[in-house]
């Protein structure tokens, strides 16, 4: 039986804190020096425990609701949980305080403080009120789940252009395509279904299959994907596959399998509350049992006491605090840090991965073009070279020649004026500048239009730079080339840094991309990466092919990415990461996000999961130990020896102390370095 949505416990949560609030200023008012005279003139016993009663009922009952019906499953089941001991716990709280309230008489007088038995209607309060607010961030964590599809969702668009035989066009939705159906994509428009490109040349952005920056080139013949851009020339495509059968719907259901096949986290805390509430149980009913056997008279009033009592102080005040106090204290360290914490269970499993995979373009590297080498013919400069090519290039929206502008802008080079500019799909631009026909573009552009003779040694150039991780551009003028420019996608500032410690942790780090090998091989050398832990070339299927793989081999991975191709080897991760400077897909489907894009801050999440999950486990130490000692004196085990048994006042103090220590212990977090 499941918790219902956020939404749902959120008014829960606002009642809640509303009675509660009041509730511990009634209840602990009177031990706060000065303020308890004044508070109990003001507020007589009898009437300050009736509004006691007033504030905790509706939380108890109302606002806890879901635990109790969820705890009376779990008992149907013999499923015990933490809402198992949360329930009992705070139930035997109010019930007790709701005895003490209505029938004081009941109690001996060794019980009482003052002339009154204690009440624990705050200790109900402040658990089940806890307790809600965990629930709905964890709620909030599942609905995200949702949120990567509606994202990969919308990058389809709703209506395309269909031309039929006689060429004549109409506007029909999404839905009505039908395979063999010719369908007309204009530039800036978005592929509708996959297809083949049957008429015109264009060139498309498909981060969304590779993730690279560049856009590729398309001629007749060529597959086209629905949901990639048309970034330049119009064209007319053959639809091959629509509905379900697109690429972009098997993303989809890729996202969605993987998100539902992840395993919950189980806590600590629940497997050890299926130890501790049988055992907890058990020690109140053989104290029942033997305070009624053999206790003093009023056995029966003595033996109640002594089982109240015990579930009173098994009651998960610090252990409730345990877990949801570290976690909260260390998502907002992480916050501050520049790392966000969108799933707190990711936290526990980052601590525990074993592989960390990056993806390459825009997580370790920029994820935009830059000019890296020119190379200028004899006899000419380089600033008078990259003036005349971005001066053909301004008019081009394509992002190897905006590099080239941007290039010349940073340089302080001043870029002359350009005429008759044109462009030529797939190949380059060209333009008239200050008097001379210039040609820029790729190889083959730039060769065929007149500059072969002189193609042998910028062609081995061009090899030698591919080799590098670059690609290269060429700007001629007739038959003579003038200069050639090596564009690449820059290694991030912190990569490097990033994969080194990742691996002084004792991680296993590689690169998984689709750029092609050459490429994939120069950017993981420079980024520290072993070649044999390189995999390039692969489209979305498989980098969520080699995560599952990698798990079902008994390695915990951790998934680096930060375009559309990288949702579903994201959400199949154990850890997915996504780079705040990615797209809104990755940033759905990734449990944690480096704010800033520098991957060195996915070795501080590291080291704070690892902060987090100890110092839960010190929160744990520190509230066991305090049951652990208290169970056995309010059980009675002292009082053969002593005439003693636990005063509610010590009980009431025990347990605001292993509050504080929790909660002090939590807010190191605060200041811990990382």
């Amino acid at each position: 039986m499941g918790l219902p949505k956020a939404e749902r416990l959120m008014p829960r949560l606002y009642v809640a804190l509303a009675c509660t609030v009041p509730l511990l200023i009634l209840s602990m008012g009177p031990m706060v020096p000065g303020v308890g005279p004044v508070l109990d003139e003001a507020v007589p016993f009898s009437v300050n425990a009736w509004l006691q009663l007033l504030l905790a009922t509706p939380v108890f009952f109302w606002a806890g609701g879901f635990f109790i019906r969820r705890f009376l499953v779990a008992l149907r089941r013999l499923d015990f949980n933490m809402f198992t001991l949360v329930v009992i716990g705070t139930g035997a709280a109010y019930g007790y305080s709701v005895v003490a309230t209505l029938a004081p008489g009941v109690f001996p007088e060794a019980f009482l403080v003052m002339g009154y038995p204690p009440l624990y209607f705050e200790a109900t309060a402040v658990i089940i009120t806890l307790v809600l607010l965990g629930q709905i961030i964890e709620q909030r964590a599942y609905a995200r789940t949702g949120e990567a599809v509606r994202a990969l969702m919308e990058l389809r668009p709703a209506r395309a252009t269909r031309v039929d035989a006689e060429g004549n066009e109409a506007e029909v939705a999404i839905e009505d395509i039908a395979v063999g159906d010719r369908l007309r994509v204009r530039p800036g428009e978005a592929v509708p279904v996959d297809g083949e490109l049957v008429e015109g040349r264009s060139a498309l952005d498909e981060a969304l299959l590779t993730g690279e920056p560049v856009p590729v080139e398309k001629g007749a013949g060529d597959a086209v994907i629905g949901g990639s851009l048309n970034t330049t020339g119009g064209f007319i495509m053959r639809a091959t596959r629509v509905g379900g059968e697109t690429f972009l719907a098997q993303v989809i259901r890729l996202v969605e399998q993987a998100q539902a096949s992840r395993p919950p986290v189980q806590r600590l805390v629940d497997r050890v509350t299926n130890v501790f509430v049988p055992v907890v149980l058990s020690v109140a009913v053989i104290a029942f049992v033997v305070w009624m056997a053999v206790g003093p008279e009023p056995r029966l009033a003595f033996a109640l006491l002594a089982g109240v009592a015990v579930l009173i102080i098994a009651c998960p005040c610090a252990l409730g605090l345990a877990t949801p106090v570290s976690i909260v204290t260390g998502v907002g360290r992480g916050a501050r840090e520049g790392i966000l914490v969108k799933d707190a269970g990711m936290l526990e499993r980052l601590r525990s991965a074993t592989v960390v995979l990056f993806d390459k373009t825009g997580t370790l590297t920029e994820g935009r073009l830059r000019v890296r080498r020119i190379h200028a013919d004899s006899g000419l400069e380089e600033t008078q070279v990259l003036a005349l090519a971005a001066a053909v290039e301004r008019g081009s929206e394509h992002p190897l020649g905006r590099s080239l502008v941007v290039a010349a802008e940073e340089r302080g080079v001043a870029i002359p004026r350009a005429e008759d500019f044109a462009s030529t799909t797939g190949g380059g631009v060209s333009a008239t500048v200050e008097g001379r026909s210039l040609r820029c573009g790729r190889e083959g552009f730039v060769f065929e239009g007149g500059a072969e003779a002189a193609g042998r040694e910028w062609k081995d150039r061009a090899e030698a730079w591919r080799k590098e991780g670059m690609t290269a551009i060429f700007l001629a003028e007739g038959g003579r080339v003038l200069a050639a420019f090596g564009l690449e996608d820059p290694l991030k500032e912190g990569s490097a840094e990033a994969v080194r410690e990742l691996r002084a942790l004792g991680l296993r780090v590689g690169m998984v991309t689709g750029d092609a090998p050459a490429t994939a091989a120069a950017i993981a050398a420079r980024a520290g990466i072993e070649p044999g832990e390189v995999t390039a070339g692969v489209p979305p299927e498989k980098k969520q092919a080699l995560v599952q793989r990698l798990r079902e081999e008994g390695e915990r991975v951790a998934f680096v990415g930060d375009g559309i191709n990288d949702a579903p080897a994201l959400a199949a991760a154990d850890v997915g990461v996504a780079l705040g400077t990615g797209t809104d897909v990755a940033l759905e489907s990734a449990g944690l996000v480096l704010v800033r894009g520098d991957p060195r801050l996915l070795v501080r999440a590291w080291k704070l999961s690892r902060a987090v999950l100890a110092n839960i486990r010190q929160n744990l130490f520190f509230a066991f130990v305090y049951n652990s000692l208290g169970i056995p004196i309010a059980a009675g085990v002292l009082y053969p020896l002593l005439g003693w048994m636990l005063n509610p006042m010590v009980a009431a103090f025990a347990m605001t102390l292993s509050s504080l220590s929790v909660v002090s212990n939590a807010l190191r977090l605060r200041i811990k370095r990382i």
